[in-house]
């Protein structure tokens, strides 16, 4: 049996231990939700574990248009889907240098959302 971690940035190091942290994570909190957003354009995102135990990233983007005789358009949807050793793969090969980020954090990343510190 795996050793149990509660630190994703401890658990990253084994697929085995960073397998059984996400599906733990995703049996406590069902979903991850995210936004960016600004006054002309935004992003949401929300991330689940499905059945298969692929993580699925759902994200909207959209345009704020403000004013009377302004059409906006739709937004737009995207759907990822990939194997937790997948995503355990792509942390590892972005190597986040802020060794602050939380879980969040990286599926906001992953998402593509940018950082709402940075301008």
């Amino acid at each position: 049996m795996a050793e149990r971690s509660n630190d994703w940035k401890v658990a990253i190091k084994s697929q085995d231990i960073f397998r059984d942290f996400i599906i733990r994570y995703f049996t406590q909190h069902e979903e991850l939700t995210g936004t960016y957003d600004i006054p002309s354009y935004y992003e949401h995102y929300v991330v689940k574990l499905d059945k298969h135990d692929n993580i699925v990233i759902s994200l909207t983007v959209g345009m704020n248009l403000a004013g009377d005789n302004v059409s906006a358009p739709l937004p737009t949807k995207e759907k990822e889907k990939m194997s937790i050793e997948d995503f355990r793969t792509l942390i590892l090969n972005k190597k986040f240098a802020d060794q602050n980020m939380s879980l969040a954090d990286v599926f906001q990343t992953v998402a593509g959302v940018p950082n709402q510190n940075k301008e």
